[in-house]
């Protein structure tokens, strides 16, 4: 693969805005898989200024590293991935994200009121959870949760 393919941790730092040491760290939880040159310095691939983009992109949609690694594995390695394999990787996240859209709505919903943890202090909640209902559901906030 010819060498202009190529960058050095730097530059995908100063291109994606990432410290240097969380880069190593995508790399140590295998999100970013660099080559090492014979000096043992790490090169990354143009294209992988777009992975770290999708990992900051899912960090803040609430997506695990784990979550994260699982996606960016479906991604080819050694090529840019095509829009075709990022649109396999979107389809795959949107039901992840639509459940995170519910449970923010759910919860955004119930904090004007009650968020259901089936704790009586208030006096509202012989209105909204008489007799603990909620409790009988189990454990925490169970209007938000169900």
């Amino acid at each position: 693969m010819p060498k202009a393919n190529f960058i050095t941790i730097g530059h995908l730092s100063k291109r994606t805005g990432v410290a240097v040491s969380a880069l190593r760290f995508y790399e140590e939880k295998g999100l970013l898989h660099p080559l090492r040159t014979g000096g043992n310095q790490r090169r990354f691939l143009k294209s992988d200024i777009r992975r770290v983009s999708f990992i900051l992109i899912a960090q803040k949609l609430g997506l695990g590293l784990a979550e994260i690694e699982e996606h960016l594995a479906q991604l080819p390695e050694g090529r840019n991935p095509t829009l075709t394999d990022w649109q396999k990787i979107s389809r795959a996240m949107r039901e992840q994200i639509d459940e995170k859209i519910r449970l923010l709505n759910r919860t955004r919903n119930q904090l004007d009121q009650c968020i259901g943890c089936g704790c009586l202090s208030l006096a509202k909640c012989q209105l909204y959870n008489k007799d603990d209902q909620l409790g009988l559901k189990g454990p925490g906030p169970r209007a938000v949760l169900d």
